[in-house]
This record gives C-alpha cells, sequence and structure tokens, in this order.
C-alpha cells in the first residue's frame, strides 16, 4: 500500500478512529495525541502491511496500542488539576446520558460496544483487534447491552 492510499484510509476513517480512542481515553487531547502518534507508527510501519484490505484494522490496532500507552504513562502522573477537582468529570453536564452511561462501563466493554456498534467490526475482527477470544467479545457487548439497559432506565 503505498503512503498515499493509506492517507485517504485515515482520513475517510478519521471520525471512527476518534470514537475508537475516545472509548478508551477520556481526553480529547489524549485522543488527539493517540491518533497522531499511532499515525506516526503506521507511516514508519507501513511495510509490514501486508494486505491492503486490512488497512484500517491494522490501523485500529496500532490505535488501540497507542491509547493503552498513553494511559499508562497518565497513572504515573497525578495534575494538580485532578486533586483539586472537587466533583467527578462524570458530573459535568454536557455528556449525554448515553455517553455517561458508557463512561461507566468497563474499558473492555467500553471498548468492545464502540468498535460494534459505532463503528461496525464485526465480533471476528474484534476479537483480532483486542486479542482476546470471539466468546469473549460477545460475552461483554451482551454484558455491556444489559449494564447499559439498566443505567439508563433509572436516569428516565
Amino acid at each position: 500500500m503505498t503512503k498515499e492510499a493509506f492517507a485517504n484510509v485515515i482520513l475517510d476513517n478519521e471520525r471512527s478512529f476518534y470514537h475508537i480512542s475516545k472509548s478508551i481515553l477520556k481526553n480529547d487531547e489524549d485522543c488527539a495525541d493517540a491518533v497522531q502518534e499511532a499515525i506516526a507508527v503506521a507511516f514508519s510501519k507501513l511495510a509490514g502491511l501486508k494486505q491492503d484490505c486490512y488497512a484500517k484494522t491494522w490501523f485500529t490496532r496500532i490505535l488501540i496500542n497507542e491509547c493503552y500507552g498513553i494511559m499508562r504513562k497518565e497513572k504515573k502522573i497525578i495534575s494538580l488539576e485532578t486533586c483539586e477537582r472537587e466533583e467527578p468529570w462524570m458530573e459535568r453536564q454536557d455528556y449525554s446520558d448515553l455517553y455517561e452511561a458508557l463512561m461507566r462501563l468497563t474499558e473492555e466493554a467500553r471498548l468492545a460496544v464502540t468498535l460494534y456498534y459505532m463503528e461496525g467490526y464485526s465480533i471476528r475482527e474484534i476479537a483480532r483487534m483486542t486479542r482476546v477470544t470471539e466468546s469473549a467479545v460477545k460475552n461483554r457487548i451482551a454484558r455491556a447491552r444489559t449494564k447499559l439497559k439498566e443505567e439508563l432506565s433509572k436516569e428516565g
């Protein structure tokens, strides 16, 4: 795959990649950083992509790894803003009920739901990207649906 063709894949799926990173990371700036770092890594390893038809899936795996890398770095750093904040970030009023319910899911369930429902990946593709079995992906999605239903019915 040429760099130009891969750049088109990135541009065509920009919104999708943001959603995927947002399912793992909470901060918009961190999401942007993860996508940018994933692009840099992908371009440097483009020769490792064996089949062009898997470019989006391959890039998504790189993006997920970058998101986890950012999370590992942030665990070591506690900002003063986080310590001084009186209310947790979930209490902000600018998020929809569904988004808040999604953020209360486990990270694995949130990622599986985002990839399946928002991005349209198959169970098999999600299993490959997240390196778990297909049955694990199905279970995560089923549990997430149940929890979302409970959360949203509580809120009215």
